[in-house]
């Protein structure tokens, strides 16, 4: 789908679940190189958009960003198995360059990321996060990133999965996403209840599929149709891309200045071309936007 990572993902649908059950925890605190990939290396500060980050964050000069490294191909392990890697890394690196900061990277369960902002674990959560109403209330969120929900069966589709009526079918989802939030909505309706196989890593729902545990699975768009792309002899796309939605990265709810200044950094990067030539490099143009905001 893009660059040197596609001989590691043939792999790494089945292995970072391999990975990560040793201990999402014991992870923290790994350093993707703060703005020193490739990409962020190469972007300037932009001292107009370094001029609107508060002093207490500009003081700190690099921030602690937590993330769920499960979610391929936008956030995922390296193969040294701790570093994190990804398209919303580097997109976030680049937006820190912008600002005049470094990064850290620390990996962490999906659904201790919002918790860990709040209460100043980490400055800022980057984690193909879908903005919704209930998660402004606790957080700000900056819009980087449209996808919607889009499920993955086995070849076939051989029990029949029907994503707009899947009840009596076993279904795959990952912890604390709107697809769980989704699938326990669904279940209300359903006199057959659909049986919600639900993993904190987004990596063992997919392997949970290929190894024939769950019948389908509902995950992000960019994550299901790699998940497709990657094991594409066992596996295939369900139905078509619904419910498209902004991706937002995740600060604290006091922070709005802050999420002003990573808007703004955003924006510059689509002026210089930055953001569209990382969503290239990873494949994921079609989920660009035109405007960034805070709370949309």
């Amino acid at each position: 789908m893009r660059r040197a990572h596609v001989a590691l993902f043939a792999s790494l649908t089945l292995g970072v679940s391999a990975l990560t059950a040793c201990g999402s925890d014991s992870l923290e605190g790994s350093d993707s190189g703060g703005g020193e990939t490739t990409s962020a290396a190469e972007v300037e500060v932009d001292d107009a958009v370094a001029e609107l980050v508060p002093e207490d964050i500009k003081s700190k000069g690099t921030l602690n960003i937590g993330s769920d490294a499960s979610y391929a191909p936008n956030e995922f392990l390296g193969d040294d198995g701790k570093t994190v890697e990804g398209m919303d890394v580097e997109l976030f690196d680049a937006a820190a360059a912008k600002m005049g900061l470094k990064t850290k990277w620390s990996n962490a369960s999906f659904d201790s990321l919002i918790l860990g902002v709040s209460s100043d674990k980490y400055d800022v959560a980057v984690s193909s996060f879908t903005i919704n109403d209930e998660r402004k209330k606790q957080v700000n969120m900056i819009s980087y990133f449209d996808a919607g929900t889009q499920w993955v069966t086995a070849k076939g589709n051989p029990g029949k999965v029907d994503p707009k009526d899947p009840c009596g079918a076993t279904v795959g989802v990952q912890k604390g996403t709107v697809q769980f939030d989704e699938l326990e909505e669904l279940n209300k309706k359903c006199d057959d209840k659909i049986k919600i196989v639900v993993e904190q890593e987004q990596s063992k729902v997919t392997a949970s599929l290929v190894s024939g545990k769950t019948e389908a699975m509902a995950a992000d768009s960019p994550i299901s149709l790699y998940a497709v792309k990657q094991q594409g002899e066992e596996l295939e796309a369900l139905g078509d891309i619904y419910d498209s939605a902004p991706y937002g990265i995740v600060i604290p709810k006091d922070q709005e200045e802050f999420g002003e200044a990573i808007a703004a950094a955003l924006e510059s990067m689509k002026e210089d071309g930055t953001y569209e030539q990382i969503l290239k490099d990873w494949g994921n143009e079609s989920g660009g936007i035109d405007e960034f905001a805070v709370n949309p």
